[in-house]
């Protein structure tokens, strides 16, 4: 395959670095395929062939239907060359990949039967896993005695090849591999431990859809009958499963479930005592006594030579002090002495564990120690440990001085976007949290936008000093800083300066001549913008004959927020035709729409920073996430991790229109029913949503919000909220009945009657479906993205889409199942594309990203076959993944 790094002569600097695929085209390698056709055959060049074909193949590039028969035909011809190992192996490769169908199958299927019967255990090995992969279920029925004595073969090569083409074959052929229970239970015993890995993880989903024989499979393994790492594993997994399925692991039932994994901490294997300490720390409720021994163990590895031991157990520990941060307190030791690692993820890991169990003491020694640490390590990085050191000052707030002067310092060295404004949100969430940082904090943010290359960085500052600077000891100190942007910056910065100066003017009596003397000098400016608002200003504050008395209009104006949500008066503004009557602000609809743009904050509420640059066109994610943190039945659910589009319940047309936004938090989702009354004569009031859960058992309602009055033509919001099991995926249907009381209105008077009557209105059914908990954030670079991912935590599957009819409407779905962003253009395919890999990223909740590469092939009755691959910051999340794709 691809060479490795080569390094030219010792006289030369540079390093050269070649690849044989540098430049290959499909139509140069189809003739080069001619040469599986000589009389003579040249294994080593045949080699080389068909790993140019199998490359092409894996990038996307489709193959014509005739391109593709000429080439499995030549290919076959290839069994005649009996010696040579290497070159039959890739014969298997390109035949799977080529994916041949009915008619062609038969031509090869001969060829593999003689392998199956070979004396060559790689030739019966590989021969199985392919006949598994190209047959139906008609020529599988016929070798299916062949391929059960396969899987308790003595040879574990040819008995693991078995298993495996059972797991491929259980979702198209469930009934055949079902079949085959009895020899699986038997290859659990084998001694080699390749095979009973694979014949447990068969084994187990043959029966995972009956959860009292995953049980009883589970408890008969954990009494000591597996003996593979790679067994074991999998069987701590499972076991997890079965506890969290079944609640409290502390009751009688399920304790020998517990200590089987408390057993695993003992084994022999890494890799299993890894896996039973990240199990236990994961269960739902365990205690601090319970943690301890799997505490204890990860402690242990801290101080591995092997790299890999400690960035497995500081990860771990990282996510334990999340939840119980003084259960790893003891380990603070080891950790610190992580801080100086080569390997920059371990040492992350270690400085954000230590931020968030480290006491008050040993702040200034950690600040010490990740100066010198931060200078060699990634944005993302530094964005980890700058939010951590965030939470830190909130939880130690006396020790802001060496916090604050720590961000001031790191803020003035190179760096992104996303890096400079998270050290700008930490600075501005200390100094609202902690009143005494405010004027040294305020003076970080000045030198910052003396150099800052960031324009929306440097408006917000400039609007955040605008609000807290007139209220500082020596308001006039801030003067200067402000002033040079009017000078030093493009127009949008000098426009939001202007703004800032007023403010100040506004605010300190004291100063309003000497603003009003450089805000004359801005009405020369060269950009219109910048003339207007300093000539607005002026207006407002003073003009050439004297200063004039404030009032509070201008206070309003300067410092008040619309009461209308701007997605309502760009609404207006745009429906108002122009007529002797002017537009009246008092007519906007003061309740949001579709898309809340709710610019109140909850009273008492701080914001934590300044917040996202907003995207093009605006999001309402923003709007929705202060909207309901207004909302005190709302507040204590944490951060918002996503909102859906308007869903609609009603029909068009209809007297009430009503469509839900479905909001995601980590243990909570909020339905918030936008409703709207589109009859004249009627006034409703006390108007709710009654929903019925009994089709998502996971969900539980908690509360609900109705909406007092709506009248004609004047939306309202209606929530009702309910609590799903933490960070997971729990999907349901949910049945909607609007309530209300209805009464008639005088169209004259537009009065309504005091009487009304009760009526309901039945909506549509409402859906949570798992790509509500993932939000499409795209990658620049898949492919960087893919290798900086753990390979550890990547799962592979293939799975039959049936018939379709084309590769893109498999794509769209696939894509829609998972709620992914396409990436590098993946989401076009072909019109006769008969082969496509898509390239898909997203955020999952949890905040773990994820990774997917989907290869999509067809065959010549349209049927559609995907190979999934998976990678994600979690292994969970991985699996979790390929269930959502099993289930949809």
């Amino acid at each position: 395959m691809a060479q490795p790094l080569v390094k030219k002569d010792d006289d030369l600097d540079d390093e050269l670095e070649f690849s044989p695929f540098m430049g290959i085209e499909k139509g140069a390698v189809l003739q080069e395929a001619r040469v599986f056709n000589d009389p003579q055959l040249d294994p080593r060049r045949c080699s080389q062939v068909i790993t140019k074909l199998l490359y092409l193949l894996n990038q996307g590039e489709s193959f014509t239907k005739v391109e593709a028969t000429e080439v499995f035909f030549s290919v076959t011809k290839l069994f005649q060359s009996k010696k040579d190992t290497g070159l039959r192996r890739m014969v298997y490769l390109i035949i799977k990949e080529l994916s041949p169908g009915s008619d062609e199958v038969i031509i090869v299927t001969s060829s593999l039967m003689k392998d199956m019967n070979s004396k060559i255990d790689m030739y019966r090995a590989n021969a199985i896993r392919v006949l598994c992969r190209i047959i139906d279920g008609t020529l599988l029925t016929q070798i299916e005695r062949y391929l059960k004595q396969a899987i308790v073969d003595k040879n574990p090569v040819v008995s693991s090849a078995a298993l495996v083409s059972g797991l491929h074959m259980l979702k198209s052929n469930p009934e055949i591999v079902k079949r085959w229970s009895n020899e699986v239970q038997e290859a659990v015993q084998s001694r080699a431990a390749l095979v009973q890995f694979h014949a447990l993880a068969l084994l187990h989903q043959i029966r995972q859809n009956d959860r009292l024989a995953v049980s009883k499979l589970v408890g008969s393994l954990t009494k000591g009958a597996v003996r593979s790492p790679l067994a074991q594993c999998l069987l701590i997994r499972y076991t997890s499963q079965i506890i969290r399925d079944m609640g409290n692991h502390s009751q009688s039932g399920e304790r020998p479930f517990y200590d089987f994994l408390e057993s695993c901490l003992r084994h022999k294997a890494e890799m299993v005592i890894l896996e039973a300490a990240r199990a236990i720390t994961e269960l739902d409720g365990v205690s601090s006594r319970e943690l301890t021994p799997a505490i204890t163990v990860l402690q242990l590895f801290l101080s591995s030579p092997k790299p890999v031991l400690r960035f497995a157990a500081v990860r771990t520990l990282n996510k334990v002090a999340m939840t119980h941060p003084m259960a790893v307190t003891n380990c603070n030791i080891d950790m610190e002495s992580l801080i100086s690692d080569q390997n920059r993820s371990i040492a992350t890991l270690a400085i954000t564990t230590l931020l968030k169990t480290g006491n008050e003491s040993s702040v200034e020694r950690l600040m010490k120690q990740i100066t010198n640490f931060m200078s060699d390590i990634a944005d993302e990085f530094k964005i980890v440990v700058v939010e951590a050191i965030r939470s830190l000052c909130v939880k130690f707030p006396l020790k802001y001085r060496s916090l604050m002067n720590f961000l001031s310092n790191i803020l003035r060295e190179e760096g992104g976007f996303e890096y400079k404004r998270a050290i700008v949100d930490s600075i501005v969430t200390i100094i609202r949290d902690i009143p005494d940082a405010k004027e040294n904090g305020l003076l970080h943010l000045c030198e910052f936008i003396e150099d800052c290359e960031f324009t929306y960085l440097s408006t917000q500052i400039l609007h955040f000093l605008g609000i807290e600077g007139p209220n500082t000891s020596d308001p006039s100190k801030y003067i200067r800083y402000i002033y040079n942007r009017v000078h030093l910056e493009n127009a949008t910065v000098r426009a939001a300066a202007v703004c800032t100066l007023a403010k100040f003017g506004f605010m300190v009596e004291a100063l309003k001549p000497r603003i009003t003397v450089l805000l004359k000098r801005c009405i020369y400016d060269s950009d219109d913008e910048v003339r207007d608002r300093a000539t607005l200003f002026l207006s407002i504050l003073g003009n050439d004959d004297g200063l004039v008395e404030t009032d509070n209009d201008s206070r309003e104006f300067l410092f008040g927020s619309l009461e209308a949500p701007l997605v309502n008066m760009e609404t207006s503004l745009k429906n108002y035709e122009p007529s002797e009557e002017a537009f009246d602000v008092d007519s906007v609809p003061k309740e949001v729409k579709s898309q809340p743009l709710a610019e109140k904050k909850a009273k008492g509420k701080k914001p934590t920073g300044l917040g996202a640059p907003p995207p093009a066109p605006v999001s309402g994610f923003d709007a929705y996430e202060r909207l309901l943190s207004s909302i005190p039945e709302f507040a204590t659910f944490g951060k918002l991790f996503k909102s859906s589009s308007p869903v609609e319940l009603t029909e068009a047309e209809t007297e009430y229109s009503v469509n839900v936004v479905k909001h995601i938090f980590e243990s909570h989702v909020v339905f918030q029913y936008n409703c709207t009354n589109t009859v004249p004569e009627q006034l409703l009031e006390r108007v709710n949503v009654i929903v019925d859960a009994s089709e998502a058992e996971e969900f539980s309602e908690l509360s609900s919000k109705p909406l007092n009055s709506l009248p004609y033509d004047s939306p309202g919001q209606a929530f009702v909220a309910f609590e799903k099991p933490e960070g997971v995926p729990a999907v349901g249907k949910f049945s909607n009945t609007l309530t209300f009381v209805v009464k008639e209105v005088d169209p004259n008077t537009g009065e309504a009657e005091e009487d009304g009557v009760e009526d309901e209105y039945q909506l549509e059914d409402l859906e949570v479906v798992p790509a509500d908990y993932m939000v499409n954030v795209g990658v620049s670079n898949f492919r960087n993205a893919w290798e900086n991912m753990d390979p550890e935590n990547e799962l592979v599957d293939e799975y039959g889409l049936g018939p379709r009819e084309s590769l893109g409407e498999a794509v769209k779905a696939v894509t829609d199942v998972l709620g992914m962003q396409s990436c590098e253009g993946t989401e076009t395919v072909a019109s006769n594309a008969r082969s496509h890999t898509s390239l898909l990223s997203g955020l999952y909740i949890g905040n773990v990203k994820v990774l997917v590469k989907a290869q999509f092939g067809m065959d010549n009755r349209k049927e559609i076959a995907m190979k999934l691959a998976v990678r994600a910051d979690d292994q969970s999340v991985s699996e979790a993944i390929h269930a959502i794709v099993s289930g949809g």
